[in-house]
C-alpha cells in the first residue's frame, strides 16, 4: 500500500476526481455501495437509521481492506409490515421495484465500467435484498454486453445482520432472540445507534411494548392497527451502547475477514 493511502478518505465523496481515477488504475479497486432507507424506526430512532447503520459498518470495512465507501443509496424498497411496520406509516418514503432496481443498476455499472474491479453492496434495509440481487445481475449483464477486455468484475451482496454471530445474538438477548423478523427498531438497530450515532437517539420517547403478532401471509392493503402504533415490530427494552459495540466489532471484524479472503484484498 503506497505511504499516503492512509491518508486518503475512506469516502469517495470526500476524495477528489483525479485521486479516485489514480487509485482505480492501480488494479483491484473495491468500492462498496451501503444501501438502506427512508423508514419510520419508532419515536426514538431517526427514519435514516438504515443508510446510517449500514454506512458506518462499510466505513470501518473498507478502512481494515483498503476498499472505499460509495454514497448510500438511501431511499429503499417499500417498507412491508412484517418487516418494517408497513408503508403507510408517516416517515416512510419509499421507492418502487423498478425505481431501485433502476437506480442500483446504474450505480453499479457506472463504478465497474470506470475499472473497479470488486463492488460490494452492503444492505441495511430488509425489503431491499432481492431487487438489488436483481441490479447486481442486469449489471453485469449491461457490462458483457458492451464488451471490453480485462477480467470479468466482481459483485458481492450481503445484508449485515447475516454477520450477527450466534454468540453476540446470546450476548444481547439474554432471555433469548425473537427473531429478524420483529427486530424492526428494537433492541439491535437501537443498541447500534447508541453505540454508533447516540446524539440521534431519544430514548426518554421509547415505549416498551409487547411483540408485533402478525399474521403469516401479507395482506394488501394493509391493516393498520396490527402494527403496533409505536411503528416498531418490538421494543427496545434493555438496549445499551455496550450491546451495540459488541454487535458493531463483530460483525465488522467478521465482514472484513470475509472480504479480504473471497476478493483476494488487503
Amino acid at each position: 500500500m503506497p505511504e499516503n493511502e492512509t491518508r486518503q478518505p475512506v469516502r469517495l465523496a470526500h476524495l477528489d476526481a483525479p485521486s479516485y481515477s489514480e487509485w482505480v488504475s492501480r488494479g483491484g479497486a473495491t468500492v462498496i455501495l451501503p444501501a438502506g432507507a427512508f423508514e419510520q424506526h419508532g419515536p426514538h430512532l431517526p427514519m435514516g437509521t438504515d443508510a446510517l447503520l449500514s454506512t458506518a459498518i462499510a466505513e470501518v470495512v473498507a478502512a481494515r481492506c483498503g476498499a472505499k465507501v460509495a454514497e448510500p443509496l438511501s431511499y429503499g424498497h417499500k417498507s412491508q409490515q412484517k418487516s418494517g411496520g408497513g408503508n403507510h406509516l408517516p416517515g416512510t418514503i419509499s421507492l418502487d421495484a423498478a425505481a431501485l432496481i433502476a437506480q442500483a443498476r446504474c450505480v453499479i455499472v457506472g463504478f465497474l465500467a470506470q475499472g473497479v474491479q470488486n463492488l460490494v453492496v452492503l444492505n441495511g434495509h430488509y425489503e431491499n435484498y432481492q431487487f438489488l440481487y436483481e441490479a447486481a445481475d442486469l449489471a453485469l449483464g449491461d457490462l458483457r454486453a458492451a464488451g471490453g477486455g480485462g477480467p470479468e468484475p466482481t459483485v458481492l451482496l450481503l445484508s449485515y445482520w447475516d454477520y450477527v454471530s450466534d454468540q453476540a445474538l446470546a450476548e444481547v438477548y439474554p432471555e433469548g432472540f425473537p427473531g429478524w423478523d420483529i427486530e424492526h427498531g428494537g433492541v439491535l438497530e437501537t443498541s447500534l445507534m447508541l453505540h454508533l450515532r447516540p446524539e440521534l437517539v431519544q430514548m426518554g420517547r421509547a415505549v416498551s411494548h409487547p411483540a408485533a403478532q402478525l399474521p403469516r401471509f401479507d395482506r394488501l392493503p394493509v391493516v393498520p392497527e396490527r402494527t403496533p402504533s409505536t411503528g416498531c415490530l418490538s421494543a427496545p427494552d434493555g438496549s445499551d451502547a455496550r450491546k451495540g459495540e459488541l454487535l458493531f466489532s463483530q460483525v465488522t471484524q467478521d465482514l472484513a475477514t470475509d472480504l479480504r479472503q473471497e476478493l483476494e484484498i488487503a
